[in-house]
């Protein structure tokens, strides 16, 4: 079973992972867009970790999605903040009054997760955005889980297909926002979005608590 402290860690840890990043999504911004991605990142998740510090006793895993979400949104708000507040409280309703979340819990806050963000921005696979890496591995976690039941075999297999697509970025034209602009221009570089949504991912199955593996 996976517990609010199990959530509150893998939160935890993606506010270290963005903070080692930061540079690198910077980096991979400023030769498409603003060259700021990292640091709004680090922004909003840094706030996450700080309003999980006064959320110790939170035992509802539903409740801390909804904290994670609004508390993202109001630290960053740009495109971005909608976009995963969208996602964070589409899942928390997956998983409502939830203190403990077994293997179908689970699969379904992340179809509900990634499903949320793709219909808040609107974009579509191919158009170099987050949306390479979260709907191929939307499909591929709700594929798997159907076919095996196990939700860690089936979030491995997430993770794998959500890094092809963050990888295809390169070769992509981008279609939405201020790098839309750059035409032929924007060929050739990740996408940094791509790039932060395949951190998180990750950095969910890498903070599996045992019990989940086993």
């Amino acid at each position: 079973m996976y517990y609010a402290a199990n959530f509150r860690d893998f939160l935890n840890t993606v506010t270290e992972t963005m903070e080692q990043e930061k540079d690198y999504l910077c980096e991979l911004d400023r030769k498409l867009g603003d060259g700021d991605h990292g640091v709004t990142m680090s922004i909003g998740w840094q706030a996450i970790k700080k309003e999980l510090a006064q959320q110790q006793d939170e035992l509802d895993c539903s409740k801390l999605a909804i904290l994670a979400g609004k508390t993202f949104l109001e630290a960053v708000g740009s495109s971005v903040g909608p976009l995963y507040a969208t996602g964070f409280l589409r899942g928390a309703k997956a998983i409502k009054g939830k203190e403990a979340l077994n293997d179908a819990d689970l699969t379904a806050f992340w179809l509900a997760f990634m499903s949320g963000v793709k219909e808040r921005g609107q974009a579509e696979v191919g158009e170099k955005t987050m949306i390479d890496t979260l709907e191929p591995a939307r499909i591929a976690l709700e594929n798997a889980f159907a076919e095996s039941g196990n939700f860690e075999e089936a979030f491995r297999v997430a993770v794998t297909a959500a890094e092809v697509g963050m990888i295809s970025t390169i070769d992509l034209l981008s279609k939405r926002g201020r790098s839309s602009r750059l035409g032929d221009r924007s060929l050739g570089n990740q996408d940094p979005g791509a790039t932060s949504a395949h951190l998180i991912l990750t950095n969910f199955l890498v903070s599996l608590p045992e019990s989940v593996l086993d």
